[in-house]
């Protein structure tokens, strides 16, 4: 077995290349980053990974989720702290009804890059190289906006930079307690079919700890009870990005990537023989390893213990992504085979990727009854298999989009195109984000007393 460094994986295949074309720009833009400040830092780093180790133990859930790929136009202050809200809705609900600790986990900060099945884009009958998201090229059709763009990278940065400032400094100002959860409404709140249930959770638990602070005076800094924790997540698809911000801790001699606290590594590049897998194995951050219906159980294993060769509790999470066709034989077979391998991993489940399809009018989507189908499924398999169910990871935007059918909405496909405004794959709009939160609280009461 090679040495890992930081360049060991340019000796392996990589998938997924972003197709640079300017030697120069690409040298000067990674020089920029190694030399810019972490996004995140290694404390928060070691503190995911803890309390990744409760989830294991499932004394934690994990509700990981945010836009399928960040852009550069659509970003504010309000759009950032919109998507945290939801992520604090959907925690504050789960934690209520299942009486369980949760972890938020925003795909945001970060997520600028997708892989693409093809390479090549035909538009207008014109061939354009497909769009891989912001940090890579432009959405746009037409040359200069296609053509890969190492300086997009930098700008990739510095809005993650802005974005975990604003989080962080939301999280300082007490604005993520629990006491405040009455700032965290947004205007969809008061069109969900479910604002009282939500409006009713909040008040009891209001009501429950004024109470408390009445009656007990001397309970410990109880205006900073449950000061909710935030950790930013991406897909480590661009390397040259994902080397830059990893540094040598001379204190722990191991390496952090400082661009967010987990990695994952897609469907598409977590072969064992590829660059993402050596990469992510040298890294000490949380590693997340997304599973399609192609995944080989035997290269899983070995990428398993490639990536987490001291079988660490809090390392690995295996993010299931079947689509409702293929979950319930594949994923037994695969619990069965981590099980007999003793392997520690923490389970997720991604109910969105593997229900992803084209309607009449070739327009990509994704049906909310189908999207609930596989979470059910799931709970139920790891039910059967008495392994806790880890996590759920979603694409949703805190925006009133029409880009998923169905839901208590009853979004049709005449309406699909009303808003439809994703740069790649369809989210659940706010009010389905929130349903769906209701419908997984039911399935874990459910299932509690059995994993």
């Amino acid at each position: 077995m090679s040495k890992w460094t930081l360049e060991s994986w340019k000796d392996y295949i990589l998938n997924q290349a972003p197709g640079w074309r300017n030697d120069k720009a690409l040298k000067d833009a990674i020089y920029k980053l190694q030399n810019n400040p972490p996004l995140v830092f290694k404390n928060e780093i070691k503190l995911l990974k803890q309390r990744l180790s409760k989830v294991h133990d499932g004394e934690y859930f994990i509700i990981q989720g945010g836009d399928c790929a960040e852009t550069f136009s659509d970003f504010s202050t309000n759009l950032i702290k919109n998507k945290l809200n939801i992520l604090l809705q959907m925690s504050v609900l789960l934690s209520y009804k299942t009486s369980m600790k949760t972890i938020r986990i925003g795909r945001m900060a970060g997520q600028f890059a997708k892989p693409r099945t093809n390479s090549i884009e035909i538009i207008n009958d014109f061939e354009y190289p497909s769009y891989r998201g912001d940090a890579i090229n432009g959405l746009n059709c037409n040359v200069e906006s296609r053509t890969p763009n190492p300086n997009r990278m930098i700008k990739a940065y510095d809005q993650s930079a802005f974005t975990l400032n604003l989080i962080r400094s939301m999280i300082n100002s007490g604005y993520t307690s629990i006491l405040n959860a009455n700032q965290w409404d947004l205007d969809f709140i008061n069109k969900s079919p479910q604002v009282k249930e939500y409006n009713d959770v909040i008040n009891k638990i209001q009501k429950a700890l004024s109470f408390i602070k009445t009656v007990d005076r001397k309970s410990p800094s109880l205006d900073q009870i449950e000061l909710y924790e935030f950790f930013a997540s991406h897909e480590g698809l661009i390397l040259e990005y994902e080397q830059a911000l990893t540094r040598y801790d001379a204190i722990d001699k191991k390496y952090y990537n400082h661009s967010g606290h987990m990695i994952w590594v897609g469907d598409r590049t977590r072969a064992i023989n590829g660059s993402h897998i050596e990469f992510v194995s040298g890294i000490e951050n949380p590693i997340g390893i997304k599973l399609g219906p192609t995944i080989d159980n035997n290269e899983l294993i070995e990428i398993i213990k490639k990536v987490n060769p001291f079988n660490e509790k809090g390392k690995i999470i295996l993010i299931a992504r079947f689509g409702v066709d293929y979950i319930e034989t594949k994923l037994p077979n695969l619990i069965d085979k981590i099980n007999k391998n003793n392997l520690n991993v923490i389970w997720m489940c991604d109910p969105m990727h593997g229900n992803t399809y084209n309607n009449d009018q070739g327009i990509k989507t994704r049906h909310f009854n189908t999207i609930v189908k596989e979470l059910e499924l799931y709970m139920k398999i790891h039910k059967q298999s008495h392994t806790f169910p880890g996590g759920i990871h979603i694409e949703f935007t805190s925006e009133d989009v029409t880009e998923c059918l169905g839901g208590l909405q009853n979004i049709d496909d005449n309406e699909l195109l009303s808003r439809y405004e994703t740069a790649c794959d369809p989210r659940l709009n706010n009010q389905q984000s929130l349903e769906l939160i209701f419908k997984l609280n039911n399935l874990m009461k459910q299932g509690s007393s059995d994993v």
